[in-house]
């Protein structure tokens, strides 16, 4: 099998030179693919990618903007900061199918009802930014990544602008809006939180909620051109199964129990007339590291969103509560 789709794949690149000279065949036609969530956080707000497909030319290419080398020099160092580079990819139909359907997670494609000119401006923008001069950008979660790239590419295409009957989630706050794919309960989506400053809680407009894709795969599927016909002339779209926290893994539980332990010790305390110094030792360090951590994204790094919030003194607080039986005895 994998022998199979490597032959297809050196196939559909030994036309790649012809059809980008003369243009893709009336025959050809241009997908939008979203791709549904996977376990890991960076997959759990789904892909997006665009499907070139012309029979004439025995070619079948997925263009992806979601590509990214974890080996790259201070990679980390470079994550932290906002300065990760991702890359345009292609790829055949069949080799990026397989990774998905290994993993059962469902692939939608909406093919768009283009004129033949539009297609070919698609294709020769994708062509252009395959180039290995362009095929590098700085990676931006909210303003510049694999779903607002191809749709800017769609959207230039159809004369610069794109009516949707969608209103989907205009006005909800980026906050709210990712909490829906981190899920609220989990540990992930308070790290995101205490990260969060003022700018998550500012609503967003309608092309702004475009940067997750299943918002964009609605958004398009209810997209209409100037005449009124449909964007998308066929395909199927579906929804994203929102994660699931049990009680007992989720941080209001942990806080609970964290609650409980400091007032447990608190308690002690009261009961011999000393303090654990020790314990403000063991939260201060890492209460200070985050501080830190937030302090640093916020002055000296890429990333939009990022700022103080009052999330910030949850732990804190909680601390100090917990403490009260110590303190006010």
């Amino acid at each position: 099998m994998r022998y199979k789709k490597f032959y297809i794949f050196i196939l559909c690149l030994s036309t790649w030179i012809g059809v980008q000279a003369q243009g893709l065949s009336e025959e050809a036609q241009i997908s939008l693919l979203t791709c549904t969530p996977g376990k890991e956080l960076y997959a759990r707000y789904g892909h997006t990618a665009i499907r070139v497909q012309d029979p004439q030319n025995r070619m079948d290419l997925v263009f992806n903007y979601g590509i990214f080398d974890f080996n790259t020099d201070h990679f980390y160092w470079k994550f932290v900061k906002g300065e990760t580079w991702y890359e345009l990819g292609a790829t055949t139909m069949p080799w990026f199918m397989l990774e998905y359907e290994e993993e059962h997670r469902p692939v939608y494609e909406q093919v768009l009802n283009l004129t033949p000119s539009q297609r070919n401006e698609i294709w020769q923008a994708l062509v252009q930014n395959y180039e290995p001069e362009n095929r590098q950008y700085l990676y931006n979660f909210v303003f510049d990544n694999c779903a607002t790239r191809p749709y800017l590419l769609i959207q230039k295409a159809l004369g610069g602008t794109i009516h949707s009957d969608y209103t989907g989630f205009t006005g909800t706050t980026y906050r709210r809006f990712i909490r829906r794919y981190t899920g609220s309960m989990t540990w992930a989506n308070a790290g995101i939180n205490l990260l969060f400053g003022p700018k998550a809680d500012k609503p967003m407009s309608s092309d702004q909620r475009l940067f997750l894709p299943e918002e964009l795969m609605l958004y398009m599927a209810q997209a209409r051109l100037s005449d009124g016909t449909p964007l998308v002339r066929e395909g199927q779209i579906g929804t994203f199964e929102r994660p699931h926290t049990p009680w007992y893994a989720s941080w209001p539980f942990g806080l609970a129990l964290y609650f409980l332990f400091v007032a447990l010790i608190s308690y002690w305390d009261r009961r011999r007339m000393k303090r654990s110094r020790w314990l403000e030792i063991v939260v201060g360090i890492p209460y200070i590291l985050l501080l830190i951590l937030v302090t640093f994204l916020t002055f000296f790094s890429c990333h939009p969103l990022v700022g103080f919030g009052w999330r910030l003194l949850i732990l804190p607080l909680t601390h100090l509560c917990a403490r009260l039986i110590y303190i006010l005895r």
